[in-house]
């Protein structure tokens, strides 16, 4: 480990990793830091099909069909009532190879992009523990504004697998620390949604009842009776299946007992759930987490810029999570390696890609929203407006970044409003 890169990344998971391995593949000396022992646990494991083009900018597609891990051809949805939907097949509304993503074991996933970013010469080190973020006040920020946002990044100090400590210079920092959101917690950008603060309680099963067909690898989100859970199921390889229960942190993890008994409870109040583990084995004990939403007000500053989840968290319902990493960490590497060729490391720069990725995520964000609207029903408004039915596909696969995005929203919410109007009548 050196003591000076032109940039370095903290966080080895998706967002961080493809941000080192942009970087480092135009040309940047680049240090990527991970606290944990790679291959390391982590829950996420659903791919939209957008996934496909980052990865392909990586070199890692032929690999990933190589790594046989479940094939996803669809999402489905049940209600509360245990009435299933009918499937969303990707290939139905773009028949391309893109439509088959996968349902991967994020260890191994999450490794495999890591030596990613080592074979195009980025320094990869695990088990490397961030303490602190450098920052030094700039002539213009101290002039004209006491926000230590406006400061520039400097380096980092870390201590390493065997005790030691390491001042590292850089010229840019990416902060990919996921939930931890190193630099955003540091500086005060968080903005939590006060309205989705939810938990997540999960475990793994085998022998779960799977679909059929090319819906045999669909991921089903399923409402409780009471609507106020809902759970994920995603088949992996092996014959093994990742459960979960979503609700609200104060709902799931607060004057209810210990996390096992909550999550049998839930379990006993979901239709479309039981008669699937009826035969299924749990294998080990259940995972809990908070899920909290939140945005960050300041994505980018002199010599630092925010990926993945240190940037923002949307809830994980619609699987959105390692498609936004990777596109972030992309599209930031990307700006940082411009950044260097203009001579120009400002938060301006490095932030370029903000503003249009955020008006792509927008469209996740209110699809999340619907979601935990009581009132809101997929099979519903698939059935007055079904004209949408592309539309609602194009944003399950994670096509969010065009315009026409969002047409279907005002139709949507005038569904939700009628639906209210009618359970008050």
């Amino acid at each position: 480990m050196k003591d000076q890169y032109d940039v370095v990344v903290i966080g080895g998971g998706p967002a961080g990793a493809s941000a080192a391995a942009t970087v480092a593949a135009g040309g940047l000396s680049t240090l990527l830091i991970e606290r944990e022992s790679m291959p390391r646990f982590h829950v996420g494991e659903s791919l939209m099909p957008e996934t496909y083009w980052p990865l392909q900018r990586l070199g890692l597609t032929d690999r990933i069909k190589s790594a046989g891990w479940q094939a996803k051809k669809s999402v489905q949805f049940v209600t509360h009532n245990g009435r299933e939907s009918e499937p969303f097949f990707f290939s139905q509304h773009d028949d391309r190879e893109c439509s088959t993503t996968w349902q991967v074991e994020r260890s191994e996933f999450d490794k495999m992009l890591f030596d990613r970013a080592a074979e195009l010469g980025a320094d990869c080190y695990d088990q490397t523990r961030l303490l602190d973020v450098h920052f030094e006040s700039s002539a213009e920020s101290s002039a004209e504004s006491s926000d230590s946002a406006d400061d520039k990044a400097t380096g980092v100090t870390v201590r390493d697998s065997s005790g030691t400590e390491h001042k590292i210079n850089s010229k840019v920092v990416i902060d990919g620390t996921g939930q931890q959101s190193f630099i955003a917690n540091k500086l005060n950008l968080k903005e939590v949604n006060p309205d989705l603060k939810q938990a997540a309680i999960w475990s793994y099963y085998r022998g779960a009842v799977r679909g059929d067909g090319d819906n045999q690898g669909a991921t089903i989100i399923m409402q409780c009776e009471n609507q106020n859970a809902w759970f994920w199921f995603i088949p992996l390889s092996r014959g093994i299946t990742s459960i979960g229960c979503v609700a609200s942190n104060d709902y799931l993890l607060k004057g209810r007992g210990k996390p096992e008994q909550v999550f049998q409870e839930e379990l006993a109040r979901c239709p479309g759930l039981i008669p699937r583990l009826e035969n299924a084995t749990r294998l080990g004990d259940v995972k809990t987490a908070k899920e909290f939403s939140y945005t960050t007000r300041k994505q980018a500053g002199d010599g630092w810029v925010l990926v993945g989840d240190a940037n923002g968290f949307i809830d994980p319902v619609y699987s959105s999570g390692v498609y936004f990493a990777l596109e972030m960490g992309i599209r930031a590497g990307d700006a940082v390696v411009d950044g260097f060729k203009k001579d120009d490391l400002s938060g301006e720069q490095l932030g370029s890609w903000s503003e249009s990725f955020g008006e792509g995520a927008k469209w996740i964000r209110k699809l999340v929203q619907a979601f935990y609207t009581k009132e809101f029903s997929i099979g519903r408004f698939m059935k007055e407006y079904p004209q949408h039915r592309g539309n609602v596909t194009d944003l399950l696969i994670g096509r969010t970044f065009h315009e026409g995005a969002g047409r279907m929203f005002n139709d949507m919410d005038e569904s939700i409003e009628r639906a209210k109007r009618e359970m008050m009548a």
